[in-house]
């Protein structure tokens, strides 16, 4: 939910997301409204037409994002546009390092790694005033007054702020960090240094009516303003839609973005012109942009869509521009899927209502696929987290699973085996052979052997109870008392024909070896927002929204944010031990061999239900020129242009 986000939404051009089939429905935006002002845009050329994903609209614009607004569609469709990171990755198609759009040079180290600096290059805000030093400093205090405020926040003693022994402006561009070890510099540079994202300091302030650094959160020395910035940061949250003492509040922040002074200032090469919580988002071109990569048009619009059909609709009339979805229902040619990590997908011809207008792209996940489990749930007396806690159960529900078959037949071939928390598909020099031989294959028998062993009644085509409880071998687990049934409930997200087809076949799967699965389908939103992180216990059993982790600006596939203890993307609250000891290694130890034992770990340990990695079908406008489609998300509209 995260992408460096876990059930993040679908991605735009340098990304993969959820594949979404027609709905029975068509809602959402009108065709007839989006085919008027993709008609004005044919002729000026001045116009380039997103299509968001069903459901899922931006919903926070303040870049210091908390866990349940962690994203695609708040990060890596709206906010990367406005609000530029350090580092940028996604280049030639690749997760890799894009110099050219970072907005600071490479870091430079020294004092045997601990000690790291970094020059910003000239870049300049909306207002006349220029990107420094200070903007990062003021990024950095908010997060040291509560580390844990921001997303890619990760417990103990390895993540930023907490390693950070000293932060210190040296110049206007310049600023030195000082850790308390050295680190492994992949890691640094991926999944820590490229989360920062400079923030102007007319933001530094607690009211609307107060003036700029009033609140002198951005100017204080690095970690002695706690008690200001924690201010500063409930006003910019509360701006952004999300009040920090009571979140379930309700606000109408949506309604003010494009007119709330503060969103105006961007260093990006765009700006918001209108939004709305269920209007299209219109960004207009910043014509005071200094860095590279400028637009070439005038408007981006990302147009809003409820469900899969009313957008399916949409492109079909050529209303939208780029659409990174096609329905598995309208693919006309199937793709021949990759049976080995060393093959490449071969895409099938694009469906002839389309093909006059679009070319048909598909695209890796540099991520995977999975349902997210609760392992701490209370849900039925505790028996829900319980269960989810014993291995066993784990292994036999991913044990009736079978991957190639929703692949071939539910995808059409557009899809990828996931077995582990690491990508896979395609080949890349972090996936182990461990994780790619599939440590556990679809095998019936093996997951009623599974449950059987461990002291349970199986009733295939019903709900199977503990017959033997307690904690020894032959037995049900603990916590576990005699009588439970193996039931479950899982949320799935709905409006997209896709992922009902997949958990309903799941479903069926599971229920032949007497695994009940009640499924209950949620927006996508909601989903985000409630299946949080929770290692003292909530309700929440199961979380089905299509996707599961998108490593997205940081590539560097470590489990820092997803694995470690308490980590805020730790969303099964899933820990032992020796992953945490693994975690570390993989930060601090430049060492394929340390990275190896933890990707095997998770892979054999099911953290998560690892599902086919559903590979995107873009289609785009044949009149647009784009680079090479990227599996990592962190990207921008600015690629593209017209020919």
């Amino acid at each position: 939910m995260q992408i460096s986000k876990r059930v993040r939404g679908a991605v735009l051009w340098s990304g993969v997301g959820a594949l979404l089939a027609a709905g029975s429905v068509a809602a959402g935006v009108s065709v007839a409204a989006a085919s008027q002002k993709r008609a004005a845009s044919s002729v000026n050329k001045n116009v380039i037409t997103f299509a968001e994903k069903p459901g899922q609209a931006p919903n926070y614009i303040f870049p210091f994002v908390t866990v349940a607004y962690n994203t695609v569609p708040n990060g890596d469709e709206f906010d990367n546009f406005m609000y530029r990171p350090l580092y940028w990755y996604g280049k030639n198609g690749k997760p890799t390092l894009d110099e050219a759009l970072s907005i600071a040079n490479l870091p430079v180290t020294s004092n045997g790694g601990r000690t790291v600096k970094i020059t910003l290059k000239k870049y300049s805000w909306s207002n006349g005033t220029k990107v420094t030093a200070t903007d990062v400093l003021f990024w950095m205090n908010l997060w040291h007054q509560k580390p844990s405020s921001f997303a890619e926040w990760f417990p103990g003693g390895l993540s930023m702020p907490t390693s950070v022994k000293s932060f210190k402006v040296t110049s206007s561009t310049s600023f030195t960090f000082t850790f308390d070890r050295a680190f492994n510099v992949q890691w640094l540079l991926s999944d820590e240094l490229s989360t920062i994202v400079p923030i102007p300091l007319a933001w530094t302030k607690t009211s609307a009516g107060a003036s700029a650094g009033s609140a002198h959160c951005a100017t204080a020395p690095y970690g002695t303003a706690n008690a200001a910035c924690k201010a500063v940061y409930d006003f910019l949250s509360e701006q952004s839609g999300l009040n920090p003492t009571n979140p379930s509040a309700s606000t109408n922040a949506l309604a003010t973005y494009a007119t709330n002074p503060l969103w105006k200032i961007v260093d990006g090469p765009w700006k918001l012109k209108s939004f709305g919580p269920t209007e299209p988002v219109v960004m207009v071109r910043n014509d005071t942009y200094s860095g590279p990569n400028k637009p070439t048009y005038k408007e981006f619009i990302e147009e809003p869509f409820t469900t899969a059909s009313a957008e399916y609709s949409a492109l079909v009339q050529g209303s939208i521009d780029v659409a990174y979805y096609i329905p598995r229902t309208e693919i006309t040619s199937p793709a021949k899927a990759p049976s080995r990590p060393t093959q490449t997908l071969k895409p099938g011809a694009n469906n002839p209502r389309l093909a006059r207008t679009y070319t048909l792209k598909p695209v890796y996940e540099w991520g995977f696929n999975a349902i997210v489990e609760n392992e701490r749930s209370t849900a039925n007396s505790g028996a829900a987290g319980a269960l989810l806690r014993q291995l066993y159960v784990r292994q036999a529900l991913q044990s009736l699973i079978t991957q190639k078959l929703y692949i071939d037949t539910l995808e059409k071939g557009y899809g990828v085996p996931d077995y582990g928390a690491v990508p896979v598909w395609p080949r890349n020099a972090y996936s182990s052979s461990y994780e790619a031989s599939n440590p556990y294959p679809y095998n019936p028998k093996h997951a009623k052997a599974l449950l059987t062993s461990h002291g349970w009644k199986v009733v295939p085509g019903g709900v199977s109870t503990c017959e033997k409880p307690g904690t020894g071998a032959g037995h049900c687990g603990a916590g576990i008392a005699a009588g439970t049934k193996l039931e479950f409930t899982m949320r799935y997200a709905s409006g997209t024909a896709a992922i009902k087809n997949v958990t309903d076949a799941e479903r069926s799967s599971w229920e032949g070896a007497g695994i009940r699965m009640n499924l209950i389908g949620q927006t996508f939103d909601t989903i985000v927002g409630s299946s949080t992180p929770c290692p003292r216990g909530c309700s929440w059993q199961f979380a089905a929204v299509g996707l599961g982790w998108d490593y997205g600006g940081t590539v560097y596939p470590s489990g820092q944010n997803l694995f470690a203890k308490d980590a805020e993307s730790n969303y099964p609250s899933f820990t032992t031990p020796t992953v945490n000891k693994l975690i570390e290694d993989t930060i601090t130890v430049t060492s394929k061999t340390d990275f190896t034992k933890y990707e095997n770990l998770i892979a054999k340990e099911l953290p998560d239900i690892w599902q086919p990695e559903m590979v995107t079908v873009a289609e785009i406008h044949k009149g647009i020129a784009h680079p090479p489609l990227s599996p990592s998300d962190n990207t921008t509209p600015a690629t593209l242009h017209w020919t």
